[in-house]
């Protein structure tokens, strides 16, 4: 049971505490309620631009990490299409420090053309290193397109296209900043060695003074039903042809999504699962398979993934995938098999709440769907799923036409290599 309590600041900063005396360590974590998702179709990969932005520099600190290394904390920060998140950890003797830097980019950033100059080519340097240039590195940039025609999950963080990022200009990234970038838009986690009454002092003293801005109200447009199957075939200097096959599911806020979210684990999770005891083990179709949620906010994908192994016909190994797939919609699976998957889920839950962080962040998108105690409740939502629910789900969700099919084939001459290199290894 995580422990916590609440307090929202005068300008909208919703702000919550979780004291832990058993770490000499302090916790900030800054959750704002952006993502690609809340970027214009014309100006994508902005949500991701300002996690870098928001390290270049605020309106009275020209550098963030120095004063934050000279207290002896560390810091980093995400960007999903959902959030984007923010958190430093300091010896708590020094948490004052954090407070002070987080407080003051969340007042205003530089904003100078060098510094956007910058992280645009740092930005447009990962786009092409890890998305263009990298084997499979462009699979969500061909997946999402595929499974989504009106939301704008259909493009990636990182954006749709580098030129995007290139072309930003100051009064585009104002704009965004603006927008998003307030307390009345943001979720403040104070977690370790602080106790509640110091945390709401340092959050008045820091925090209090920013003016709110405007609470962010999204109006996305909604993705219509996907009412005939999708297929894209590619072919890539790539080691192993590979399988991706996207299915819509509920939203993480769904009273369904942990029915949907089980009935992957049945189909892919860990060497036990359906996918992988048929496909790997026996079939030996493929080399590796898996199957999990995007967990999105609002309605997501069910993913399954894997490699096929050298020589295998992606035709015949995607048949084999559906085949597993119709039996499971076919079919209620069985008490063990249940309680084996929630035993899984509920198993990592109480794994990740060892970390500090991974608390504050559960307390932090809890907070932002309107529940932050959903963290003490995921174990009992979990265990109150049903071999039915699990069944109806599948007939939900596994349906040919409900499903976006992606082969990205290995080019020719690519596995022969890789099976030389792999003799050579040997050897």
């Amino acid at each position: 049971m995580i422990q916590y309590k609440e307090f929202t600041l005068d300008n909208g900063l919703r702000c919550i505490v979780h004291e832990d005396n058993t770490t000499p360590l302090a916790l900030l974590n800054v959750l704002y309620n952006v993502g690609s998702r809340d970027e214009d179709e014309q100006h994508t990969g902005f949500a991701h631009l300002f996690e870098h932005l928001m390290f270049s520099g605020s309106v009275n600190v020209p550098s963030y990490d120095e004063p934050l290394q000279q207290a002896g904390g560390e810091n980093n920060a995400f960007t999903s299409p959902d959030i984007t998140n923010y958190y430093l950890t300091v010896p708590a003797q020094n948490i004052e420090t954090g407070f002070w830097l987080e407080s003051d980019r969340m007042l205003d950033l530089a904003f100078n053309e060098n510094g956007l100059e910058v992280q645009r080519k740092v930005v447009v340097e990962e786009f092409k290193q890890n998305y263009l240039n990298q084997p499979y590195g462009d699979v969500w940039l061909k997946l999402r397109p595929l499974a989504y025609k009106k939301h704008p999950y259909q493009w990636a963080t990182i954006g749709k296209e580098v030129s995007h990022i290139e072309n930003a200009v100051m009064d585009d990234v104002r704009a965004f900043f603006k927008k998003h970038y307030s307390p009345a838009n943001a979720i403040l986690i104070v977690a370790g060695n602080i106790t509640f009454e110091r945390a709401k002092e340092l959050a008045k003293k820091w925090f209090g003074p920013i003016p709110s801005g405007e609470r962010y109200e999204r109006n996305l447009p909604v993705e219509p039903p996907q009412t005939e199957a999708r297929y894209l075939e590619v072919e890539a200097e790539v080691p192993l042809t590979a399988l991706y096959k996207a299915y819509h599911m509920p939203a993480r806020t769904s009273p369904d999504y942990y029915a949907a979210d089980l009935l992957g684990d049945v189909l892919g999770r860990g060497d036990s699962s359906r996918l992988y005891n048929e496909l790997v083990k026996e079939q030996k179709l493929f080399n590796s398979i898996s199957a999990f949620p995007t967990g999105s906010m609002e309605p997501g994908l069910l993913i399954i993934q894997g490699k096929l192994n050298v020589g295998v016909d992606p035709q015949a190994a995607n048949a084999a995938v559906e085949a597993i797939v119709e039996r499971i919609s076919a079919e209620h699976i069985s008490d063990e098999e249940l309680q084996k998957v929630k035993n899984q889920a509920e198993t990592s839950i109480v794994f990740s709440e060892i970390e500090l962080l991974n608390r504050a962040l559960n307390l932090a998108v809890g907070k932002l769907m309107g529940n932050p105690n959903h963290v003490n409740e995921e174990g009992a939502l979990i265990q109150a799923v049903t071999s039915e629910d699990i069944h109806r789900q599948a007939q939900q969700i596994l349906r040919p036409e409900n499903c976006s099919t992606l082969i990205y084939k290995a080019a020719p001459g690519n596995e022969a290599r890789e099976e030389l290199e792999e003799v050579l290894e040997e050897e």
